[in-house]
């Protein structure tokens, strides 16, 4: 099968593209604006979505996972990306800004408990937001997990993904001197921090370049550059927060925390050939969490539009309609 009848066969799965019933922009303090909107049922089953990233913002096709007759469902852009101002912004943007934005969202739309579905970074995300607020998280819906650890950055930033994509790996160590490819999110740092608008577009778009071209067990390669906007935001929040440990209190942070899980179901949707968040994280993370799920998905990588990837979760947010209604009326 060819790549556009894959993604023909991806688009029959999902649901039909639908338009939100309330789009709105939330002041969350710090200066910082954050854009939400609400699509689905009004009354349904609450759920919000967690983009990856950091820094890739939501997009129409995130609505598609749900059914809309059933599921009222949340999405909004992260501080400093996508709809949210100001844009490419670092300051006053951590983790737990970003927990405390979600929070600020259920209240301001009068959610008491929600699922929460979280992807990559938004798998991350979700984590620490469950483990934070447990009492508010009727179940976690992940897929290609990070656990934002050194061992993950090392295993994508310090040469291990190399070992699949060595000629990508040569473009991307490319642009930095020798003597500073020891610690290359440092290295990138430097320059997507510069300053220097052109030079920070560059280097924005070779970080993507990077990340993209691996995202999809389907591809030959990078295909064309990143939008000049995107990837300056992109390249930046992710490398902010990954120069930070994810702003979280030690490495393996969410695997040492993972008793506050108890009593949070979850289903966890890995790729079996995930070359940015390798499948010995989400099988960590099930071991540690007794009541999750773990899906391997066979023929795929990390992207949600993995065929593989796209089928599996709208199966599951199909089974899980009736038990979550029964379990978020159960209080």
């Amino acid at each position: 099968m060819d790549k556009v009848a894959d993604r023909r066969k991806n688009q029959r799965m999902l649901y039909p593209p639908i338009d939100p019933f309330d789009q709105r922009m939330m002041e969350v303090g710090d200066g910082h604006r954050v854009y939400v909107e609400q699509c689905g049922a009004p009354q349904g089953i609450p759920v919000v979505i967690l983009h990856g990233g950091p820094g890739g913002g939501c997009s129409p096709a995130m609505r598609r996972y749900f059914d809309p007759e059933h599921y009222r469902v949340v999405l909004f852009d992260q501080r400093g990306c996508g709809r949210s101002r100001p844009h490419a912004s670092v300051e006053a943007n951590t983790t737990w800004h970003l927990v405390a934005d979600i929070e600020a969202i259920r209240e301001a739309l009068g959610i008491e408990r929600w699922m929460v579905f979280g992807g990559s970074w938004g798998a991350t995300l979700a984590l620490v937001y469950a483990q934070t607020h447990p009492e508010r998280t009727a179940r976690l819906i992940l897929r290609g997990v990070f656990l934002m650890t050194q061992a993950e950055l090392q295993w994508f930033y310090g040469g291990g993904a190399a070992h699949f994509w060595p000629e990508l790996w040569e473009r991307f160590i490319g642009l930095i001197p020798e003597e500073e490819r020891h610690d290359l999110i440092a290295a990138y740092h430097k320059r997507l921090f510069s300053g220097d608008l052109m030079q920070e577009t560059r280097y924005a778009r070779a970080w993507a370049s990077w990340e993209n071209a691996l995202a999809s067990i389907d591809n030959e390669g990078p295909g064309g550059e990143s939008p000049a906007e995107y990837a300056r935001a992109f390249a930046r929040l992710e490398n902010h927060f990954f120069s930070n440990g994810g702003f979280l209190d030690g490495d393996g942070y969410i695997l040492k925390n993972a008793n506050r899980l108890n009593g949070i179901p979850g289903v966890i949707v890995q790729g079996r050939y995930d070359m940015i968040c390798p499948p010995n994280s989400a099988h960590a993370l099930h071991k540690a969490w007794p009541q999750s799920e773990l899906r391997l998905v066979g023929k795929a990588g990390h992207a949600l539009s993995e065929p593989g990837i796209s089928a599996e979760l709208v199966r599951t947010m199909d089974r899980l309609r009736s038990e979550a209604s029964a379990r978020l009326l159960a209080g």
